[in-house]
């Protein structure tokens, strides 16, 4: 009999130890989906003050954030059929304000990231056209300088993101690899049919954010957007 009590104690010692390792396991991978970044926080952002956003749910190759509107700073529309021209004519214009060209001769610090969003070609023209945002500090939300080349902006304009990010120097041989990739990662999820319904009621970009200056050639941070309601 206490051999018989023996082993029904093992047996519930392992099957409480079954219950408690999956409770364990559960926990662990709730954790992880909902509310801890599939990231690490870009490098530049120990020194920059950045865009703040909510990680609501990650995975190994993509990220969901809710973002806080805020106060930007944009150029109007680019037209070009190439990415890296559109961009860094939009930064030129974006760097000269922040180092005073603006009605209140204020030099700006450096925020990131930079921001483009891309729309894509229309049937009556082969050139895409691009916006390129810069966040403003936390000093100026509230009264941003004002210039003739720039103009202040609440983004985001759509409330989520789907985000993907990668290395190197974007370009427009690599970020339309980054696109599809996003894209595949998100099929079959709920985040796949909300980024629809959000493009079928308008026209949507794609948005990439780069974190490093072209300067800086190691550690850095690209990321593709889809944005969603």
């Amino acid at each position: 009999m206490v051999r018989g009590k023996g082993r029904m104690g093992s047996a519930g010692e392992g099957i409480g130890l079954v219950f408690l390792t999956l409770a364990l396991c559960i926990a662990i991978m709730s954790e992880q989906c909902q509310g801890r970044s599939a990231y690490e926080e870009p490098a530049n952002c120990l020194r920059l003050e950045c865009a703040p956003y909510q990680v609501i749910h990650s995975q190994k190759d993509y990220e969901i954030r809710s973002y806080r509107t805020a106060t930007w700073i944009s150029t109007s529309p680019i037209n070009s059929n190439s990415y890296r021209d559109a961009a860094g004519h939009g930064f030129n214009i974006l760097a000269a304000y922040i180092q005073g060209n603006n009605d209140q001769a204020a030099n700006i610090n450096m925020t990131a990231p930079v921001m483009v969003d891309m729309f894509s070609s229309t049937a009556s023209s082969r050139n895409r056209t691009f916006t390129v945002h810069l966040y403003l500090p936390q000093k100026y939300q509230n009264n941003p300088p004002l210039s003739r080349q720039v103009h202040p902006v609440k983004l985001p304009k759509h409330r989520h993101a789907a985000v993907r990010r990668f290395g190197g120097f974007m370009n427009d041989t690599n970020i339309p690899g980054q696109v599809l990739a996003l894209k595949k990662s998100l099929e079959g999820t709920p985040w796949e049919s909300s980024i629809a319904r959000t493009q079928s009621r308008g026209r949507v970009p794609c948005s990439v954010a780069g974190y490093n200056s072209p300067y800086e050639y190691e550690n850095r941070a690209n990321e593709v957007m889809f944005w969603f309601d």
